[in-house]
């Protein structure tokens, strides 16, 4: 491989699937890699999977009973927050690229108009807040947000609450943000992983 793509910059690249095969196209993207030595190349790949509550055709929360305590605990179920795609982390070479094209199952990249031409990769906001969906946090990330900025809570107990932030605590990766409550000015303390700028 010509040494000079290894000073290229890794960024996301989005492999486009069949909805359901995504964790399927994942693991052969993970053995190829090994198969033709491309680990120095493509690094992380990531089908974005949630765990909600299962609930019944009523809407009630269905539950079941563990089997190890014998308890009543709430059903969960996994869902593909984004059918048909695979996040892959990669250096874009002619070796990478064909490979995650020719990979079984992977019917295209996101971003590549044809032609031979390379793909665009995802922009690093839009990758960030996929990832933070998932609790994948990059020490990165917090290099883009400062004391004043403005955010917007993605997921968690203050989804979609909007505010400023007034401190970062890198070390116990938590964000304060002063909101608006009931007309009032308060402060709440939520995880990096929940926010994304507005």
């Amino acid at each position: 491989m010509d040494q000079t793509n290894k000073l290229a910059e890794k960024q996301w690249y989005i492999a486009t699937t069949y909805s359901g095969h995504e964790q399927k196209v994942a693991d052969n993207i993970k053995r190829r890699i090994e198969s033709m030595n491309l680990k120095d190349y493509i690094f992380r790949i990531v089908v974005a999977e949630e765990e909600i509550p299962a609930k019944g055709k009523d809407g009630q929360q269905l539950m079941v009973k563990n089997p190890e305590t014998g308890m009543e605990e709430p059903k969960m179920k996994v869902i593909n927050l984004y059918p048909g795609y695979v996040f892959v982390e990669m250096i874009m070479t002619d070796e990478s690229w064909f490979m995650i094209r020719n990979t079984p199952g992977v019917t295209g990249i996101a971003g590549s108009s044809g032609g031979g031409q390379k793909p665009t990769p995802v922009s690093s906001r839009e990758i960030e807040a996929v990832l933070k969906r998932m609790g994948m946090v990059d020490s990165s990330m917090y290099e883009g947000y400062h004391v004043g900025d403005l955010i917007k809570v993605i997921h968690g107990t203050f989804d979609s609450v909007e505010g400023k932030i007034i401190s970062i605590n890198k070390e116990s990766g938590t964000v304060t943000v002063e909101t608006m409550f009931f007309g009032r000015r308060t402060p709440v303390e939520v995880d990096f992983s929940e926010i994304v700028k507005i």
